[in-house]
């Protein structure tokens, strides 16, 4: 950041009432009070369209909000950040896959990505691209629709 001692989230603390700090130094290896975060549900609940929305919006909607808390101020997300994402939010789509050529072309073509970055289009490219190569796909195809 600035070089200085407290960070943003620091800042926050106080922000969000946490008493300030004494002018006593801390040390460095303290555990600090992080913000809670919210959790996906509760934030999808907090959006009234969402409301009486059908299962696909909400689907989208939660991938769109696990985007949101991960990316950057800019709304962009780290490529490790990315793959992540991928490895604990996407296991079972991409469990099976990394010996499978379409599935190291398409990492592949992420650390080639010219920006670092990637923006919500590309993530989300990414996730129906591993979804459409998945093994897990073949298991939801086949799941019994009727009685």
């Amino acid at each position: 950041m600035c070089g200085c001692m407290h960070s943003a989230q620091d800042q926050t603390l106080h922000l969000e009432g946490e008493p300030e700090s004494s002018a006593a130094p801390t040390s460095m290896l303290a555990p600090k009070k992080m913000p809670k975060s919210i959790s996906i549900s509760k934030q999808l609940a907090s959006i009234k369209a969402l409301g009486k929305g059908s299962d696909l919006e909400k689907a989208i909607a939660t991938a769109a909000l696990i985007f949101r808390n991960s990316s950057d101020a800019e709304g962009k997300l780290e490529k490790a950040t990315a793959k992540n994402l991928l490895q604990t939010q996407f296991r079972n789509f991409t469990e099976g896959q990394e010996t499978k050529p379409k599935f190291k072309d398409l990492l592949s073509e992420l650390d080639e990505h010219i920006e670092n970055k990637l923006d919500f289009e590309d993530f989300m490219i990414l996730l129906l691209s591993i979804t459409v190569m998945s093994d897990l796909l073949q298991t939801i195809w086949n799941v019994k629709m009727m009685k």
